[in-house]
Formats: structure tokens, C-alpha cells, sequence
């Protein structure tokens, strides 16, 4: 790139003040130029923390900026889709946190702004840059397994604040839009399959009344992904990919660091043993914003595409569907 990258930050979230913006500072391609909040005084402190040239009082402040390149989004989940296409209508290339939007059909309006204005609009998931996942992928391609039959998997975490976005239902709050998207993306990005029915068992929070647990089967060609996800269990995720000949185990599947080191262990049946691989100095939040910074500049397309951003949200929201009845829900 001829010069860096100049971020826009929509917001002083966890998220970012934890992960992105540490990961800009750190990027070969970016630098944070401007950060809003509508907290004056959170803006300005953020923006002297991780070295914007400028800060703002408003969003819309921010999008006016004609020297922002693009912008991160990480606002509560039920603002995603209106910011990610008015930064769209502003002229600004888009990273917006997951999930994109809360329904399926809001990624096709997305879609069509980013289409319209000439920018790329992607989705902020960090697991399809991690290394890791990339050696499940080419596992399972290679067959060190043989036939995949089974994927499980499970994200959870105990959380009861009604102040935490997760519990507020007009923020876009619930196990699914926060975590079950998850073992969703995971396994389409390893598999490359595409889903063909969904089961589900969705129970609510009688205070919050946002989804509180599910569990899911999702039924692919040849294999399914049976998972469950819950914002009141005790912490813990995990997935594993069972073939006919051997397994695969994936440590710290989604939050590689936090949930303890990342590693991928192959089980090869005909062996008995296993292979253990190590990715100690993965940093998936700085790929993240490096490829997405190329990306922009022309520089590759290996970001997460709305494509896979709409399959995953088509089986969340049928997941939903299917808790609500008897019936198995098909997907089209």
C-alpha cells in the first residue's frame, strides 16, 4: 500500500478497546485515524490511548470525515446493518462486528449498499483468519480422517447483568446472534458443505427474554453439526469433526488465547495416536485487519464474504424458526 489505511471506529466497545484497535496499532497496513462514541469524554480518551488523529461526538461526525478510509464497526448488534449501510452511503469501506444483521434478508440490503457505492462491506469474524481453521479445512480436504460423519460443538458462558447487551433484547441480545454463529461459520468454512435441514431447541429467559440456550442439528450432505450454545452455563467451547478413520479436536476454537492456546489435535485411528498442532503466535484479530486493509486497496479478497455471512444468518434464523415448531426447517 502507497500509505496506511486511515480506520474510523464506530464506538469505544469492549470489543475494540480489547482486540481491533490493539490490532491496528499493531498492523503493517493502518493506522486509527478518528473514533466516535456519543460519550465526548470516552471518545476523546480513546482516541489519545491508541493514537487517533481525531475524535468525534457522533457517528455521523465520523462518516463525514472525507480522510476515514473505511470503518470498524462495533456498536450493539441491533445497530449493525443501519451503520454498516449508511457508512456504506458515506463512501467508507466497512468491517462491522458479528453478526452483520439479525435476519438474513437485511445482509441482502447490505449487500446491494456496498454494491451501489463501490466499497467492500465484510464481516469482523476473526476465526477465518486464524491459522487453525485453516488446518482443519485442509485435514478434512486431505481425508486424515476419511468420510467426515459428525461435527459437535459448543460455546457458553455465564452472564446475568441486564446491563450487558447480551440480556437486552432490543440491542440484538440472545445466545444465538452473540455465540451460534459460531459453530455455524466454523463448520461451513471447514467443510465447504452446504446445509440442508435444521432441528432446534431454543429456550428463553422468562427476565430478559432473549434466547438464553439452544441446541441445534443441522443436517448436511453426509455429515451433521450438532451444537449447542448458551449465555447461562458455565464457560467452556469446543468442536470436534469425526471421521470414519480419525478426529479432529480444535482447543480454543473461537476465542484462541482467552479459552487457553490454540492447537489442533488429529486423531488417525489406524495409528492409534495422535498429532498435535501448535499456532502459539497466531495473532487473528492483526490478519484481520491487514487482509481487510488489502483487500480495500485491491491487494486480494481474503475476507469473510456476505455470501457466507447470509448462509450462516439463514441457519441462525431457522434455527430460531424451527424452536418455535415441531417441524424440521428446510433450508432453500
Amino acid at each position: 500500500m502507497s500509505r496506511p489505511f486511515r480506520w474510523g471506529c464506530l464506538s469505544t466497545a469492549k470489543i475494540a478497546r480489547e482486540h481491533v484497535l490493539p490490532a491496528i496499532a499493531r498492523s503493517e497496513t493502518g493506522v486509527l485515524h478518528a473514533i466516535s462514541s456519543r460519550d465526548a469524554g470516552r471518545a476523546q480518551v480513546a482516541a489519545t490511548r491508541f493514537g487517533a488523529a481525531r475524535w468525534y461526538d457522533s457517528h455521523d461526525a465520523l462518516l463525514a470525515d472525507r480522510d476515514v478510509d473505511g470503518v470498524y464497526i462495533p456498536l450493539p448488534t441491533s445497530h449493525h446493518t443501519e451503520w454498516a449501510i449508511r457508512a456504506a452511503q458515506a463512501g467508507k469501506h466497512v468491517l462491522c462486528e458479528k453478526p452483520i444483521a439479525l435476519k438474513a434478508s437485511d445482509i441482502d440490503r447490505i449487500a446491494a449498499a456496498g454494491r451501489d457505492n463501490n466499497v467492500l462491506i465484510s464481516e469482523a469474524y476473526m476465526v477465518w483468519y486464524h491459522p487453525q481453521w485453516h488446518k482443519v479445512r485442509e485435514l478434512i480436504q486431505i481425508g486424515s480422517i476419511g468420510r467426515l460423519r459428525q461435527v459437535t460443538g459448543g460455546f457458553s458462558f455465564h452472564n446475568v447483568d441486564p446491563a450487558n447487551t447480551r440480556n437486552q433484547l432490543e440491542a440484538g441480545g440472545g445466545a444465538l446472534p452473540d455465540i451460534g454463529v459460531y459453530p455455524v461459520i466454523t463448520t461451513l468454512m471447514s467443510t465447504g458443505s452446504v446445509p440442508l435441514s435444521v432441528e432446534a431447541q431454543v429456550e428463553y429467559s422468562p427476565e430478559f427474554k432473549t434466547d438464553i440456550y439452544a441446541h441445534a442439528v443441522v443436517r448436511f450432505e453426509g455429515f451433521n453439526l450438532s451444537f449447542h450454545v448458551s449465555t447461562q452455563m458455565a464457560l467452556h467451547q469446543s468442536m470436534r469433526f469425526m471421521g470414519e478413520t480419525g478426529w479432529i479436536d480444535v482447543r480454543a476454537p473461537f476465542n484462541a488465547g482467552d479459552y487457553g492456546a490454540a492447537e489442533v489435535v488429529l486423531y488417525d485411528q489406524a495409528n492409534t495416536q495422535q498429532q498435535v498442532f501448535r499456532f502459539t503466535s497466531a495473532r487473528q484479530y492483526e490478519v484481520q485487519v491487514d487482509a481487510f486493509a488489502n483487500a480495500c486497496a485491491g491487494n486480494g479478497s481474503g475476507v469473510v464474504p456476505l455470501s457466507l455471512s447470509r448462509q450462516v444468518q439463514e441457519i441462525i434464523d431457522q434455527i430460531y424458526a424451527a424452536g418455535r415448531s415441531e417441524n424440521r426447517q428446510v433450508l432453500q
